[in-house]
């Protein structure tokens, strides 16, 4: 095989990969960054199936609703990410939905300014699958003095869980808001404290779902998870400072 056949077959493999991935619906600077500190430059591609729901424009930067739904891989997925690309914290949450947990999540977020947002969806067969949006700010919302530690007594209720469970059919969505400062260390004189690991929890103690939060999350953090079927369910949460809370439903 002389150089001339080798170099059109590279180019066709760099063309099909390029195809594969498709086009950033975002243009975001910092993908190739994300995409070489987060994903280890795995192989991916830009997919309109992970729905990734943001409001067009944030009006209180301290509380973005952000919803991840990726159903359309339902059996498939091993682990959900999100980060918000020009967050000084980016990283939101690393979730891995067990067989009894569909693929998604709602959950609220801190942002700094506009900044794309991305949900990066591993599949099994070691592909990830990347929803993109973003969400317009007018900013600070990192930086903005806790609301929490201005309220009196919030250290009584550190941990409180409150929450709802919905039917849906044969499924059910779980609702909870937990109450916690989520410093992120950027509020001068207050160090990071704040929930870094959470497990939902079946009958018996089975993990249905194991998720890994960052301090991006908003204070007095909100999750929404979809289950099947309506067996019961316990939430684990810990934070950095390794207190240790449970609820059930």
């Amino acid at each position: 095989m002389d150089w001339r056949t080798l170099v059109l077959l590279a180019l066709f493999a760099w063309a099909w990969e390029a195809r594969a991935q498709g086009t950033d619906p975002v243009t975001s600077v910092m993908w190739d960054y994300y995409h070489q500190r987060l994903l280890n430059g795995e192989t991916f591609v830009f997919d309109d199936s992970i729905r990734l729901e943001v409001p067009p424009f944030a009006e209180d930067a301290r509380q973005v609703p952000i919803q991840i739904d990726a159903s359309a891989y339902r059996g498939k997925v091993k682990r959900i990410l999100a980060w918000a690309e020009l967050n000084p914290i980016p990283q939101i949450f690393d979730f891995a939905p067990g067989a009894q947990l569909e693929p998604s999540l709602a959950i609220r977020i801190r942002v700094e300014q506009a900044t794309p947002i991305r949900a990066a969806v591993l599949t099994d067969d070691g592909l990830w699958h990347i929803g993109s949006a973003r969400v317009e700010a007018a900013g600070g919302g990192c930086t903005a003095p806790s609301v929490v530690r201005a309220e009196a007594g919030w250290e009584e209720r550190l941990g409180q869980v409150l929450g709802k469970r919905f039917v849906r059919g044969e499924h059910s969505r779980l609702r909870l808001q937990v109450s916690h400062p989520m410093d992120n260390g950027l509020v001068g004189g207050i160090p990071e404290f704040y929930i870094e690991q959470a497990e939902l929890r079946g009958e018996g103690g089975q993990v249905l779902g194991r998720i890994e939060l960052f301090p991006a999350v908003s204070e007095n953090p909100t999750l929404s998870f979809d289950l099947r079927g309506e067996q019961p369910a316990e939430l684990w949460l810990r934070d950095n400072n390794g207190n240790e809370f449970q609820a059930a439903f």
